[in-house]
């Protein structure tokens, strides 16, 4: 290592890489003590989580992007069912394909045309969603032995919550979608954070 200090810094990095290499090409298992790249994912992770919180500060503008945003996938989506229905023509079920591209492509442009609708559409099936799951849950509940108590409370819990969003409509349908825009980021963020100070200790990035 004293050789390497009486060297330029750039000649010292390339001798440095050269070791490395030759090491991990000796052992697969090894692992620097830097995992490459970990400040980039450290920045991912660090501007999703402020994306979330403002997501939360900002609930409708969230909501509103989350529709618009939706809306323009599934008019992607949509072309490309339309196309393959058309192009395809050993295909058997084009026509499903093109009635599916078509109804796609409507349900994408009220969704980034007309955001609100898109958002009551959403909040809409979140409380179906919640509300499945609750009596699924509470059925379940009354048939287990094992944590029965903890699956009716859940299940009531989802029912009541599908209840309160649905009573609360239109409101809870500008603020909802946001709300769960902002989680999903928050989330993904902390999970980024984590992966990243890993990797920089020589874990590898994105692994258990």
């Amino acid at each position: 290592m004293g050789k390497l200090r009486n060297r330029g810094p750039e000649q010292s990095l390339r001798i440095r890489s050269q070791i490395r290499g030759t090491i991990m090409a000796s052992d697969p298992d090894f692992v620097p003590t830097t995992g490459d790249g970990w400040g980039w994912i450290l920045a991912y992770g660090i501007v999703s989580v402020i994306v979330g919180l403002l997501a939360f500060a900002w609930p409708f503008a969230a909501t509103y992007a989350a529709s618009v945003v939706i809306g323009i996938f599934l008019i992607a989506a949509g072309v490309v069912s339309v196309i393959a229905g058309i192009t395809g023509r050993n295909h058997q079920p084009r026509t499903y394909a093109i009635a599916f591209g078509v109804v796609t492509v409507i349900i994408g442009l009220i969704m980034a045309l007309e955001p609100a609708t898109g958002a009551l559409s959403l909040t809409l099936l979140v409380v179906i969603w919640l509300a499945v799951r609750g009596i699924m849950e509470i059925i379940l509940g009354t048939r287990v032995r094992l944590h029965r108590a903890w699956f009716l409370i859940l299940g009531v819990v989802n029912v009541l919550l599908a209840i309160y969003v649905f009573a609360t409509l239109p409101w809870s349908a500008l603020t909802l979608p946001g709300f769960i825009l902002g989680i999903s980021f928050i989330f993904g963020g902390v999970t980024s954070i984590m992966s990243a100070l890993a990797h920089r200790k020589g874990a590898h990035a994105f692994t258990a």
